[in-house]
């Protein structure tokens, strides 16, 4: 399982909330158009006004060859709406579980060496993730990796804004015994409004 994971900055931030509305309401079109795609989660961070699209298929041959749907895509919103694509990358699918009615969502970048991969995700899977979920307000998490670059981007996801920051000390040191199962080092902490949350519990499993 991979996924794309394309953000976007610089946007207008009184236009927040037409970015999400335009986001939901534009759902169930893109299932029309992205009959491959498995789930999709889209990011708002509405103080860093920028945004994060992931949209998860089987293989990186399926995302290529959904590249000129994207392209599309971008032209149905305006750039002061969407913000300027900053980047579209490639992520390998390591965990996915949960994410039904997530309304917040934490990212924590790590990076590390790239041979510790299977090994953080294993111990997060293991270790980690059993005592985030059973803070409240826990909806689910989502954890793509970067093999060549050792990057790991780790997000998980709640209830409300109000249970991510009631989770944000504990979170503190479950990410840096995570970090340290892989030998990695935290290099960013994001939070963001979930715009979109669709297909990610159908994931789970996925490694």
């Amino acid at each position: 399982m991979y996924a794309r994971v394309a953000s976007f900055e610089n946007r207008d931030p009184s236009l927040a909330d037409d970015l999400v509305g335009a986001i939901r309401d534009r759902s169930a079109r893109n299932r029309e158009e992205l009959p491959d795609a498995r789930g999709a989660l889209m990011l708002v961070d509405r103080e860093g006004n920028s945004s994060l699209g992931i949209v998860f298929f089987d293989s990186e041959e399926a995302i290529r060859e959904a590249a000129p749907v994207f392209d599309r895509m971008g032209d149905d919103y305006p750039e002061e709406l969407r913000g300027q694509r900053a980047s579209v990358e490639v992520y390998e699918v390591m965990l996915a579980e949960g994410g039904e009615g997530a309304q917040a969502a934490r990212l924590s970048i790590l990076e590390g060496p790239a041979d510790r991969i299977d090994e953080g995700t294993l111990n997060a899977r293991e270790e980690i993730l059993p005592q985030v979920s059973r803070l409240d307000g826990f909806k689910g998490a989502v954890s793509l990796a970067d093999r060549e670059r050792g990057r790991t981007k780790l997000i998980t996801l709640w209830e409300s804004s109000d249970a991510l920051r009631a989770s944000e000390e504990q979170a503190n040191q479950l990410r840096q015994r995570a970090a340290e199962g892989a030998a990695a080092r935290v290099v960013e902490v994001k939070r963001f409004e979930v715009a979109l949350s669709e297909g990610i519990g159908r994931l789970s499993g996925v490694r």
